[in-house]
């Protein structure tokens, strides 16, 4: 995608914005001289460092508030395979909110939730291991289990059609691509669960309309690693400097800073109380931002550098 300038003159106090491309071709000529044809073609280039070009969208939080229905669905999983850790061993384990909301504000990807909660408070017994398994190859196999488990548990609560998009998500996407913004949507979650999420809470139209979609299972790292962030940019085509990212928690602005992208934060009940002093703006929700405001936004960040 061609970056561009944006220049901004004010008259009578209302902004008028013009977009330039960043290479201007100027008519190109020919000169004869002692026989000797000389061409000529001009080409004037323009920094694209200042270019707002790509919107990309985190899921869980973001999109939807999903963090309650994933504690729901670990419980379950839990509950399902009898799951009782040493610290739990008299009932199966169950991650209530205080606990959870501390545990997916520090750790994000559920397998990576899991291993660290059984190496911290003891691998546990269940249905699949009547005793705690001892080596790395019980132990993948036990996280595997679960998550897969518990993504299909995850699934079907969505699929009951109870569950919203949050306030604004969907006019800000479709304004963006109305103005021929590059979207995407990065989700540190299992890939199966953030498309069946996003099918039925954004359409499959707008789902299959997106310029780039990234879960958990294309990236080594997850949050706050930036790769997922620094993959985005890549299939993107376009640079880390011109992407603005919205994102509820530190974890994924801490990815978003790292991979040299600006971010944005609406958070929710559980995130509210974060540091978010790196973000470039903070909201409670979107139901009041345009992409007028995130092109100002953009140009505000550029000006401050």
């Amino acid at each position: 995608m061609a970056s561009t300038l944006t220049h901004t003159l004010s008259f009578s106090q209302t902004k008028h914005s013009f977009r330039y491309p960043n290479t201007i071709n100027l008519p190109s000529f020919n000169i004869n001289h002692n026989n000797h044809r000389l061409s000529f073609n001009f080409k004037l280039s323009a920094s694209s460092s200042s270019s707002f070009q790509a919107l990309i969208f985190d899921c869980d939080g973001v999109i939807l508030e999903s963090e309650h229905l994933h504690r729901q669905a670990y419980n379950d999983a839990f509950l399902h395979f009898n799951v009782r850790s040493p610290s739990s061993s008299s009932q199966p384990l169950n991650w209530d909110i205080q606990f959870y909301d501390q545990l997916q504000n520090q750790i994000g990807g559920g397998k990576p939730k899991m291993r660290w909660y059984f190496k911290e408070h003891g691998w546990p017994s269940s249905t699949l291991f009547d005793i705690p398994p001892a080596n790395d190859e019980e132990r993948a196999k036990l996280i595997d289990t679960l998550q897969d488990w518990k993504t299909e548990r995850y699934k079907d609560i969505i699929k009951s059609g109870s569950v919203k998009p949050r306030p604004g998500v969907l006019r800000l996407m479709d304004e963006a691509k109305d103005a021929g913004k590059l979207l995407a949507v990065c989700s540190a979650a299992t890939k199966s669960s953030v498309i069946l999420c996003l099918e039925n809470l954004i359409g499959i139209e707008r789902f299959q309309s997106l310029d780039c979609f990234l879960a958990g299972d294309d990236v080594k790292e997850k949050k706050p690693d930036p790769s997922i962030y620094l993959t985005a940019s890549k299939k993107l085509g376009v640079s880390e400097k011109n992407c603005l990212v919205v994102e509820d928690s530190v974890i994924g602005l801490q990815a978003a800073t790292k991979a040299g992208m600006s971010c944005l934060v609406t958070y929710t009940s559980s995130t509210a109380d974060q540091d978010f002093k790196e973000a470039v703006a903070i909201y409670p929700d979107l139901s009041n931002i345009s992409l007028k405001d995130l092109e100002l936004l953009f140009q505000d960040i550029v000006a401050a550098k």
